[in-house]
């Protein structure tokens, strides 16, 4: 078993904390700022830090790497087509990697940024700015198309497998989700379940592909509540789920 814990960082990144606790060995996926994971080693300090794993090379995913490459000498892993600093392993897609004694498939997943990947083990998801609890990254490097693929390798992974995203950003998403789906029973109980975990300063990670197909619009552009509208919005007829997509994406970008 993998114990996973969140270690907050800047004002809504998760650094995601991997314990295998048998052998006391310790992975973080997507260390933008070093110090979460140095307090943490300094307060647990049987513990070593053996693995980084990097899903993309935007500055607050990374931005800890060297620093805890320093100190720890960890492996780091990352995209082969993205610069990550003090990479060690360069991942493409269908590669697969043994971390803490868990074998991890990699699956590219270009959109937000053309080489992000993210690292999937059975019920298991860390994928970065691709997949967020009701929404998705913006397209800072790819096309809606890109995308569009991207989420649709995701929603078919098996659907109990738990989503680790890397931001909070769950309850702005599920307005947005409530703006496309108003009568979507499952996003309005999931608005109000998530609302009452923010005012208490709850953590609403992980999510899972079930409630995520249920609830997330981007995954849901084959609905025709979905489609209506987007074509509402955009006042023409989006024919195809990738192009639903784009039009949500762009409209999200404005919400």
């Amino acid at each position: 078993m993998i114990q996973i814990t969140a270690l907050p960082a800047f004002t809504d990144n998760y650094i995601w904390l991997l314990q295998d606790t048998d052998a006391q060995r310790c992975a973080v996926v997507d260390p933008g700022d070093a110090a979460p994971v140095q307090a943490w080693l300094a307060a647990n300090p049987q513990w070593t830090l053996s693995d980084i794993l990097i899903t993309h090379h935007h500055h607050d995913h990374v931005g800890g790497v060297e620093q805890l490459k320093k100190a720890t000498n960890a492996k780091v892993y990352g995209p082969a087509s993205e610069t990550i600093p003090a990479r060690d392993v360069a991942l493409k897609d269908n590669d697969s990697i043994n971390v803490l004694g868990h074998d991890f498939e990699i699956i590219a997943v270009p959109g937000h940024t053309l080489g992000h990947i993210a690292y999937y083990h059975p019920d298991l998801l860390f994928c970065g700015d691709t997949l967020f609890a009701a929404g998705c990254g913006r397209l800072f490097e790819g096309t809606p198309q890109q995308m569009y693929t991207s989420l649709s390798r995701l929603a078919a992974l098996p659907e109990e497998t738990k989503v680790y995203c890397t931001h909070e950003y769950t309850l702005s998403n599920l307005r947005f989700a409530v703006a496309v789906e108003p009568g979507n029973p499952d996003t309005l109980e999931r608005l109000a379940d998530v609302t009452r975990q923010r005012e208490t300063g709850t953590i609403t990670l992980p999510s899972t592909i079930a409630l995520e197909k249920r609830t997330n619009p981007f995954l849901r552009t084959r609905e025709t509540s979905v489609k209506e509208k987007a074509d509402e919005r955009t006042g023409t007829d989006n024919s195809a789920p990738d192009i639903v997509f784009a039009a949500l994406r762009a409209w999200k970008d404005k919400f």
